[in-house]
Parts: C-alpha cells; sequence; structure tokens
C-alpha cells in the first residue's frame, strides 16, 4: 500500500482558518472604530469575500480526500472518518489539472460509492520546482493511473 496523495490538511484547515479570522477581525475592526456606523456600504466587501472564500474553498479545496493509497488493483480513500476501496476497473476516467491549487486528479466512477461518482485527490507535488514549466509537464502519477484504469478495465 503506497500513498499517493499529499495532505491537503493545510489548503483544508489551516488556510480557511486565516483566511475568514483575517476577515473577522477586519469585520470587527470596522465596527471598533465607528466606521460601519458612519458607511454601512463599507461591510460588503468583508461580506463579498467570505462568499467567494466560501465558493472558492468548496469548489476547490474541501472536496479533496484525505488521503489515497495504491493497493494494486484497487485504491484506498480516505475523507475524515470514512474510507473506501474504489477498484481501478471501475474509474472511467483519470484527469488532472495542473493549473489550480493543489493540483488535482479527478477520478471518474462508472458506479458511484460512497463519495459519489468523483473522487479528487491532490497528487504529491514538489515544494521547490526549478524549472517553473514543469507544471505544465503530464502528471506520472495520473499517466500510470491511466494506463493501469485501462488494464484493469479491459481484463474485466
Amino acid at each position: 500500500m503506497q500513498l499517493i496523495s499529499s495532505s491537503p490538511f493545510f489548503m483544508k484547515k489551516v488556510f480557511p482558518f486565516i483566511w475568514f479570522g483575517f476577515l473577522v477581525i477586519f469585520f470587527l475592526g470596522m465596527f471598533a472604530s465607528g466606521q460601519a456606523s458612519q458607511d454601512p456600504m463599507i461591510l460588503l466587501g468583508p461580506v463579498f469575500m467570505a462568499i467567494f472564500g466560501v465558493v472558492l474553498m468548496r469548489k476547490l479545496v474541501w472536496g479533496l480526500a484525505d488521503e489515497v493509497y495504491d493497493c494494486g488493483d484497487q485504491l484506498l480513500v480516505r475523507k475524515g472518518q470514512q474510507e473506501e476501496y474504489v477498484a481501478l476497473a471501475n474509474i472511467i476516467n483519470v484527469s488532472t489539472t495542473f493549473t489550480s491549487n493543489p493540483p488535482r486528479i479527478t477520478l471518474r466512477l462508472a458506479q458511484p460509492g460512497l463519495f459519489g461518482d468523483e473522487i479528487a485527490f491532490s497528487p504529491p507535488t514538489p515544494i521547490f520546482r526549478l524549472n517553473p514549466f514543469s507544471i505544465f509537464q503530464r502528471n506520472p502519477l495520473a499517466e500510470d493511473l491511466m494506463v493501469r484504469v485501462d488494464k484493469a478495465r479491459r481484463l474485466r
């Protein structure tokens, strides 16, 4: 069993805490200084940023699996306290996005499981890259999964 995902702890827990914590401090600061009572429209900025943060994090981060393990002919997916084994033969498509932060690999399933018909996770990425254009190269983990999924579906 080999871990093939990176831990999204910072993106799922720490970053939202910093984001919304800053907005709360900013919001309370406007009330304490009296700016909110003088010009209530000034509160639209933090409210808009909170809504934007929820939508963005829900779309890009909160849906990511916590851990994905490669178990040969199946993957073990963990999200919170729940876990599910997904057979490679049950995967229809493996897609990758290299432009989002964090980068993600999305698996579309033929038969929906515990986590629905799509499972997304963040592959391990190097912290420091010498080549800034390396993000545009194919992800070797996604390529390997594509080949193995195709082979598993043919054998089925």
